[in-house]
């Protein structure tokens, strides 16, 4: 119901059947699965190989289009059966089929849009005739454009009793390899789910239409009252009308469409260049900005996503990349020039009165690094995309909207089935709008409506949704492209970015058929009433065994069963908007003309200026939302040149750009996707907030519209920064680069470049930074915490005071020195490193680190390894605030002072920052005064780095103050994330559990944050994903116990001397390492090396054989992949790593991991051992 809320969460709908003995099931319909296989080979029977012909259950699985299984309430599997687009019994070939077909009486009206072929049937016996009814009425309304079914058998073989019930017999055909006839039979939709009768409305219409109405919501009549849908029916005129639909005489939805339509409204909220505002083109038409306006597009602080190219707004906008953005893909007819475009439609499908065209003066599709740089700092906006800028339309309006739309849920496939009849109510009219709120799921009418992107000032609660008069016309074609379709191809593309990159792919596969390399090219035309409507062009796969080996992509294949020659490259999908939802139906016809089953589609990194990586980048494609999201695999670290001929192949472990792969199969081409326009906004780019983002696009069969991350520097990961730059911070290893390649959330993610500055939660929206609001639905808080500006405690050092006749929990409120650095992300580090070589390096002066953390020493090795004199460098390490450093291992840390000595690094202990040039101001800093227990000093400095403390960032906590969010030091959360807002939720070392739970030390910052933000999205998950059960919040009595997360909490990086440092343990309140040793319960501890030496390895075994910690200590790098896998392995698994160590067979956990972890000689052990460094973490291919 458009405006009114959703469709409530419901199971699989039941079925009763009834058998010959009276007997009943009750039975539901689902999508087949691979663990079906077993149970639907036992169904068949002699009968069904004589019918269909011998064949491999699973092959056939994996290359039909839809496969529909009968289950009863025990889940034993009923009946089965398998579609293809294709006939059986090899009839025709796959992409011949059409011509043979239309030579039969009867089936010259069948296409590749309407059929399917029945390819595999196969049922208990008892309920046979009810189960064969049930799956063709399933598949017909499963595929809407679907209206024949077709059943090819010897012509020899009778068809069965069963079958006899639903097909009809149409003739016969030869077939291409035996002598031999199969007769063809047909299914007809009109026999199992018609066409829906359409008229207008009558009064007599409310009685059957008002249950339907008060089933799905109330809304309506408790605001209008009991009566509102008789007043509706009764209030039609010329510009208000009302249509229902009727099967059986009864009235089953109702549509209410009105021709006034508020045009200023629409164009101020939504970007509608694309459909030329939904106007008449007319001279006065404003649409570009004047001169001066785009002089002022120097820079922006947007961020947009890949999946939308020629927008000039960040959010909320479409999350895929489609070609409803690529502008001017709907041209005007030759004979009328842009200027005087008027709208009528071309020539050759007047005919229909069904197309007419979006004016030329529509702009281009910009090049991929305008406008839309998802990196930092921002790209300037092009010319003509300035987003304060609005076009001005002046023609008449050519859309109606849709008020008001019900159906009953037996029927809501049909609903497409208003569409003719409304848009001959308004003849003058080409366009139909709809309106739903953000939060109802998108139901089957509009998933056939192209998605409007918003403005980014727009406060609209709605989405909008529009469908073209052309859209009804189903004689859409889909066939390889010609020599002859090069001019309307050229006119089709002309205003994108890549059309030249498409035209010569075009030229290519028309003049040779493939690439000089001898790599196949194929490119295909897709043609309405002889006007070519849209283009891809693909190739094979050549790097299918990097694919497989570096992608999860049996995840949704069986590799085994697929051809090399089956997998195909898209490079290249264009497709005019007005038929986007053709886009899937395009990709299915690809598949069967080319003769592939499986499709890729690569996404390159983008570089810091915005720009593609891969030289030869891909066009951006429409058909992204119809493909899903592959996983990367985990890689193994190999010893390449030790392991000779045993190493894998070179097309496994070549180094090469990373992307982020897109896949579809035949298999996906009719598998629906549930779409979510919830405007999900995450403030905070921390891990916590990638990991969260990450787990939600990689969903397969969930398409979030409205994802939206606000962030001070956008998405990280695409930088392209230098080694030096890496180094200064400390290394979590959540992610890095390449993980932020292999995920291209820039193609989902909407990401707006600002700070969170206020929450308004009563309006629902975030203020960032320069005024810019962010609205929101579910909003998610993880900005962590920051190093701050340490606060001088104002000590005079010349009256010798201590420590103990000072206060420093004071916030720092003064002018921030310009020399004064706090480095929290790769940003600060590379402003910095910039700073150090333009005012530092060259120069006299020394820099203090000021703080007691691990990034001192990390950022004391960056500096030296800069080429700056140990000398210069002063370190201060403040009180700690309990009885536990840094690296909290002795010799390590032992091992780091004795380095920092012959480096002639000073260091300093227990000193507080006192003063900052004396107590004058501080801008530069020239000197820095500190008090100690003892003595104080003073240290005349160049630089000052502060690494003192983390907290949160004050603008953060003034926000979530000014919110009244619960905060106690921390934002305070209960054990689901949420806030003392429902809507709004918090995770990572920002938040704290409520008091309620006394744990206090228990806080999200013990745990991985990449754990963390897993789990917040699976919370939010059954919120949005119909296929798993909606959360059940815990009763007060119940909800007493925090969550314990066991992911590894990692730690690493490069300390003075060029020591390789990590550490992983399990997470915990952290205790002195002295004290865990003594404890009874402590385990084992198996260590190598020495760590002066620079080959310390540790490894802490619990008291159930467990590998808890792992400490190494390195002069030379080694795979810290591989030995985070350790965690958590009995150690009989590490080829009884304890037994060995204690019989001394061990002496170098480093050769023993690297090179000898199996005995040579034992098999067994040899396949454990790999399976260990094959180990996934917990977000791995579970």
């Amino acid at each position: 119901m458009a405006g009114t809320g959703g469709r409530p969460r419901t199971g699989p709908k039941m079925t009763t059947l009834t058998s010959l003995r009276g007997k009943s099931e009750v039975v539901h319909a689902r999508r087949t699965e691979s663990q079906d296989v077993h149970c639907i080979k036992a169904l068949v029977r002699n009968h069904t190989e004589k019918i269909f012909g011998r064949m491999n259950v699973i092959y056939l699985l994996e290359k039909t289009n839809l496969a529909i299984t009968l289950c009863n309430e025990k889940e034993e599997i009923m009946a089965h059966a398998a579609f293809l687009d294709y006939p059986n019994w090899n009839v025709a070939k796959q992409d011949e089929w059409e011509t043979v077909f239309h030579d039969l009486e009867g089936a010259s009206a069948c296409t590749p849009l309407n059929t399917l072929f029945l390819h595999l049937f196969v049922t208990v016996e008892e309920y046979a005739v009810g189960c064969c009814k049930e799956i063709i009425s399933t598949t017909f309304k499963a595929v809407p454009e679907l209206h024949f079914i077709y059943l090819l058998i010897p012509a020899h073989m009778n068809l069965g009793p069963t079958l006899k019930t639903v097909f009809e017999p149409v003739g016969c055909l030869p077939c291409l390899t035996f002598e031999e006839d199969f007769a063809v039979f047909v299914c007809l939709r009109q026999n199992y789910c018609p066409r829906l009768y359409i008229r207008k409305a009558r009064l007599e219409d409310y009685d059957d239409l008002m249950p339907i109405f008060l089933l799905r919501d109330t809304t309506l009549q408790e605001i209008y009252g009991e009566y509102f849908l008789a007043e509706l029916i009764a209030s039609q005129d010329e510009e208000n009308h009302t249509v229902v639909c009727e099967d059986g005489g009864i009235a089953v939805g109702l549509m209410s469409v009105c021709s006034q339509v508020n045009m200023k409204m629409l164009h101020r909220c939504f970007d509608l260049r694309t459909f030329h505002g939904l106007c008449r083109p007319h001279p006065d038409d404003v649409l570009k900005p004047s001169l001066q306006t785009e002089e002022k597009t120097s820079s922006h602080a947007v961020q947009k996503s890949e999946s939308d190219e020629s927008e000039p707004t960040a959010l909320p906008e479409d999350s895929q990349v489609e070609a409803v953005k690529e502008d001017g893909l709907c041209q005007l007819p030759d004979d009328v020039a842009p200027a005087e475009a008027s709208g009528d439609p071309p020539d050759d499908l007047k005919e229909a009165e069904t197309e007419s065209t979006i004016s030329e003066a529509s702009p281009s599709v910009r090049d991929d690094g305008d406008g839309d740089s998802r990196t930092a700092p921002p790209a300037p906006l092009p010319v003509g995309r300035d987003e304060d800028f609005h076009p001005v339309y002046r023609g008449a309006s050519a859309a109606f909207c849709i008020q008001l739309f019900c159906i009953d849920e037996k029927h809501e496939t049909r609903s497409l089935d208003f569409m003719q009849f409304v848009f001959s109510l308004f003849p003058e009219k080409d366009y139909c709008i709809i309106s739903v709120p953000h939060l109802v799921p998108e139901f089957i009418l509009i998933q056939n409506f192209v998605r409007v992107v918003p403005f980014s000032n727009c406060t609209l609660d709605q989405e909008l949704y529009i469908f073209h008069r052309a859209g009804l016309l189903k004689s859409i074609h889909i066939r390889p492209a010609k020599t002859s379709d090069t001019p309307a191809v050229e006119k089709l593309i002309k205003t994108l970015v890549l059309n030249k990159s498409i035209l010569d792919d075009l030229k290519r596969f028309n003049e040779a058929r493939r690439d000089p390399d001898g790599t196949p090219v194929q490119a295909f035309v897709a043609e309405v009433l002889g006007q070519i409507v849209g283009i891809s062009v693909i190739r094979n796969e050549m790097d299918i065994e990097y694919i497989r080996a570096h992608y999860n992509i049996e995840d949704f294949i069986y590799f085994s069963h697929h051809q090399r020659e089956e997998h195909g490259h898209l490079h290249h999908f264009a497709l005019n908007p007005i038929f986007k939802h053709y886009s899937k139906y395009f990709l299915k016809e690809i598949l069967r003309l080319s003769f592939k089953s499986c499709l890729y589609y690569p996404v390159y990194p983008l570089s810091r200026e915005g720009k593609f990586q891969n030289p030869s980048t891909h066009s951006l494609t429409s058909a992204l939302h119809y493909m899903v999201p592959v996983r990367p695999r985990r890689q193994i670290v190999y010893p390449l040149e030790k392991l000779g001929i045993n190493a894998p192949s070179k097309e496994v472990s070549k180094d090469q750009l990373k992307y982020a792969l897109n896949h579809t199969n035949r298999k996906l081409m009719l598998e629906p996707k549930v779409t979510i326009n919830a405007r999900i906004v995450v403030v905070g780019a921390s891990n916590v907030g990638i990991s969260f983002l990450e787990t939600l696009i990689f969903c397969p069969h969930l398409k979030f519209n409205n994802l939206i991350l606000i962030s001070i520097h956008g998405l990280p990961g695409k930088n392209l920064l230098g080694s030096e730059t890496r180094r200064f911070l400390a290394n979590d290893h959540c992610f890095n680069d390449e993980d932020y390649a292999l995920m291209a959330l820039y193609s989902w993610v909407n990401v707006v470049v600002g700070k969170m500055t206020a929450i308004d939660r009563a309006a629902k929206y975030v203020m960032v930074s320069k005024g810019k609001k962010v609205p929101y639905d579910h909003l998610v808080l993880c900005t962590g915490q920051q190093y701050q500006v340490p606060c001088p405690t104002g000590a005079d050092i010349s009256k010798l005071l201590t420590n103990r006749e000072t206060s420093s929990k004071m916030r720092y409120t003064g002018p921030v020195p310009s020399n004064l650095f706090t480095l929290n992300d790769d940003e600060d580090c590379l402003s910095f490193t910039n700073w150090l070589k333009d005012n530092f390096i060259d120069s006299g002066g020394n820099v203090i680190v000021y703080g007691n953390t691990i990034d001192i020493y990390t950022t004391v090795e960056t500096l030296l390894s800069l080429g700056i004199n140990g000398s210069r460098i002063h370190i201060v390490q403040p009180p700690l605030s309990s009885n536990i450093t840094c690296l909290n291992n002795y010799a390590v840390e032992k091992a780091i002072q004795e380095t920092l000595e012959m480096a002639d690094v000073t260091v300093y202990h227990d000193a507080l920052l006192a003063q900052w040039n004396e107590g004058n101001h501080p801008d530069p800093i020239t000197c820095a005064s500190f008090t100690t227990p003892t003595k104080p000093f003073k240290i005349q400095c160049s630089a000052f780095i502060s690494f003192y403390e983390k907290n949160v960032d004050f603008e953060t906590f003034k926000a979530l103050n000014d919110a009244c969010l619960v905060y106690d030091g921390r934002l305070v959360i209960d054990t689901n994330f949420h806030t003392n807002d429902v809507t709004i939720r918090a995770a990572g070392p920002l938040t704290k559990f409520s008091s309620r739970y006394y744990a206090n030390e228990w806080t999200h910052s013990r745990f991985s944050s990449k754990e963390i933000g897993f789990q917040l999205a699976a919370a939010m998950l059954s919120i949005f994903d119909p296929t798993l059960d909606p959360a059940i919040e815990c009763m007060w009595d119940l909800d007493k116990l925090i969550p314990i997360y066991k992911g590894a909490k990692v730690q690493g990086g490069c300390l003075p001397g060029g020591y390789h440092y990590l550490h992983i343990a399990k997470p915990g309140i952290p205790t002195p390492l002295e004290v865990q040793i003594t404890q009874p319960n402590f385990g084992v501890q198996v260590i190598t090396g020495k760590a002066k030496k620079g080959n310390y390895f540790r490894i802490h075994i619990n008291q159930y054989h467990l590998v808890e910690t792992i400490t190494c200590f390195s002069k030379k790098p080694f795979p810290v992949s591989n030995y985070i896998c350790l965690f958590g392995q009995h150690e009989q698994v590490l080829n009884n790593l304890c037994t060995r160590y204690n019989e001394g067979l061990i002496t170098d956990l480093y050769s023993v991991f690297v090179w000898k972890m199996p005995s040579a000689t034992d098999f067994l052990k040899r396949k454990v051992a790999s399976t260990v460094l094959m180990y996934d973490s917990w977000l791995g291919e579970s």
